[in-house]
């Protein structure tokens, strides 16, 4: 394809935080999707602090797609750039780069963005230039949110797990945590789930949890399975009292069987806090609410999980 057919975007916003701090953020890429509301997971594939190669899941236009990126990181000018080895149809190339630079208040970060796509189809490239701006003016709000956000209160961000020891075969672990289509039948804190499969080995589950006082929350999730070790979510409708919530189950080998753990990252929405909890809620009364919520779901499912397991293997 020649220069005319590449397309060119450029995106800018101002962060009240320091350069160096938004720099961070976005050179933790598999960060991302508690803080980029595009992003489902990124997967390192390897590389250094300096170069890296990246498989990303991420919505274009209310679709998951998934491509394969190279990242070039130069921390002392603040630069990311980043060019996809392997892009998904209508693309057929693109790239672009991050640039952080000091302004007054804060920062200035601008998004550069270089595509073709492919055939060079008229069609593709509106739908295209549609889900870079799309993703763009989301990716940077969510960047000055995050940035800004946890400046002010680090303690916003919460990630804790637990795990239950299981004597069964890891295929079997993996099968109950994967087929949440039977979870309403096998969960009794899952009222309702509705359950699609738009591609292979991805999934987006709707569904709504009774929490131990008895409330119920309606969540929908997008899930990603990497069978038989480990399967990825992330929430894209969450409880009023979060921003973000993502999460993985892994099913590791012990002598005895497995370890099967559950991880959760969750961003508070700490101007809501008083609002959701009372008056005299505070930070620490949102997270040791999310933490025993989470967790007593979470440890209720792995227990099951061990049940069902340990049950196939003795048969």
């Amino acid at each position: 394809m020649s220069e005319s057919d590449v397309i060119r975007t450029r995106h800018t916003i101002d962060v009240a935080a320091e350069p160096k701090a938004v720099y961070e953020l976005i050179a933790a890429a598999e960060d991302w999707p508690h803080i980029f509301p595009p992003t489902v997971h990124v997967a390192k594939l390897d590389g250094d602090s300096r170069s890296e190669r990246l498989r990303i899941w991420a919505f274009a236009n209310g679709e998951v797609r998934s491509w394969t990126s190279r990242r070039e990181l130069d921390p002392s000018s603040l630069r990311v750039a980043f060019r996809q080895e392997v892009s998904s149809a209508p693309v057929a190339a693109m790239g672009g780069e991050w640039i952080i630079k000091a302004a007054p208040g804060g920062s200035s970060v601008v998004l550069l963005h270089d595509f073709t796509v492919v055939d060079d189809d008229s069609t593709a490239r509106e739908w295209v230039e549609r889900a870079v701006d799309t993703n763009s003016g989301s990716e940077l709000a969510a960047l000055k949110t995050a940035a800004e956000s946890l400046a002010a209160e680090p303690r916003a961000l919460l990630s804790f797990a637990d795990f239950v020891d299981i004597s069964g075969p890891q295929q079997e672990v993996y099968d109950f945590l994967w087929r949440a289509d039977l979870w309403k039948e096998r969960l009794p804190h899952v009222s309702r789930l509705v359950l699609t499969e738009p591609g292979e080995d991805l999934q987006t589950v709707e569904m709504d949890t009774r929490t131990a006082d008895g409330s119920v929350h309606t969540t929908k999730s997008v899930r990603v399975g990497f069978g038989p070790d480990r399967l990825v979510y992330k929430q894209i409708q969450v409880p009023p009292l979060m921003t973000a919530h993502t999460g993985r189950w892994t099913i590791e080998p012990t002598e005895r069987g497995v370890r099967a753990t559950s991880q959760h990252t969750v961003v508070l929405r700490t101007d809501r806090v008083q609002e959701l909890l009372g008056p005299d809620a505070t930070i620490d009364t949102a997270r040791d609410l999310v933490r025993s919520a989470l967790g007593k779901n979470s440890t209720a499912t792995l227990t099951l999980a061990k049940e069902a397991a340990e049950r196939a293997a003795s048969h």
